[in-house]
Formats: C-alpha cells, structure tokens, sequence
C-alpha cells in the first residue's frame, strides 16, 4: 500500500501536478490486506468509490480494461466502479460523465471496438515511460508476468507503437504511439 501509493505520487510529479490535488486514494479494502492475495470485494469498497464520485463528480472516469491481468486486481477494482456507478447512475451530473477503458499490457484490443485513439509525440511517450519508471516495485521482476517476460514499460511502449502503426497503414496520420480507449458509456 504506502509504496504503491508513493510511487504513484511520483509519477503524478512527474507530469508537474501537484498528488495531493491532482491524485486521490482509495485504500480500498478488498486491496489493503497487506499482502499479495488481495480479500473479497465487499460493500465498503463500493462505498468508498462512491463516496469518491459524488465528491469529485467527474465527467470522465478511466479503468483499466485489461481484465485478463494475472493476478485479477483490474476485474475486482471494475467490479468495484461498476458497483458504484450503478449506485449513482441517477445523480444529475452522471448524465455528462463517461466510462473509458484503457488497455493495460495484459490484453489487445482490435481497432474495431476503440471509441478515443489519442495520439501520442515522442516527448509524451517519453513522459509515459518516466511516469511508469516511478512504479519500481513493478520493474524489473514482475510477480505476476503472464505468458510476456517483458518489462510493463517495454509491452505498454510497444503496444501503444504498434497501434499508431496499424493506424499508419490505414492511411490515418503517422504518430510515434497511439493510446486507445473503449466507451463503456
């Protein structure tokens, strides 16, 4: 938890924002159990996250789409957003918001099912790289690398590269990466 969460607020500094206004923690329960195996979803964590929402009302909400991750955290914390949502899908201000998915290093998505492609310079890529870099626990050795023995900075780097090319040949404009996203509404 206190590590995850200090590397977190590094990388938001290393975009230039401010982590204690531009960064929020959950210390969701389910999560905080002080080791790898991580508890059962339950009602608070839900709570938690909603209480979060009507706070902040946001009109964007972004969560991890990679639901095929090792581990299974990404499908718990969607579990936990959904369950959420559905408690304030009635809130005024729920008729502006939307919820993308973004793809993890976990998964591919084909380009037919993306919503936002947002293009990526080289300075942006390079930014993304030192923001993961801020993540060290998860360089390195990763205790859950699936079937890709690669860095999570190297599959997220080549995946968002890959998909500016496949964009490329399309015939839409060359970018050095492309991020991509999926509505879920």
């Amino acid at each position: 938890g206190a590590i995850r969460r200090a590397e977190a607020r590094a990388a938001v500094r290393s975009f230039g924002l401010n982590p204690d206004t531009n960064a929020h923690f959950l210390n969701l329960p389910f999560y905080e159990t002080g080791g790898i195996k991580k508890g059962q979803l339950t009602e608070k964590d839900i709570n938690i996250i909603v209480e979060l929402l009507r706070k902040v009302k946001p009109h964007q909400i972004y969560a991890a789409g990679d639901l095929a991750d090792p581990h299974g955290t990404h499908r718990t914390c969607m579990e936990a957003v959904l369950g959420a949502l559905e408690v304030v899908k009635d809130d005024d201000w729920m008729k502006e918001c939307h919820l993308w998915l973004y793809r993890g290093a976990w998964m591919e998505w084909d380009l037919g099912m993306v919503d936002m492609a947002v293009p990526l310079s080289p300075d942006e890529l390079i930014m993304k790289r030192h923001a993961i870099y801020r993540h060290l626990s998860q360089k390195d050795i990763m205790p859950f690398p699936g079937d890709d023995p690669r860095e999570f900075w190297q599959r997220a780097e080549e995946r968002t590269q890959n998909t500016a090319r496949l964009y490329d040949h399309l015939g839409m404009a060359e970018y050095q990466a492309i991020e991509v996203f999926v509505k879920m509404f």
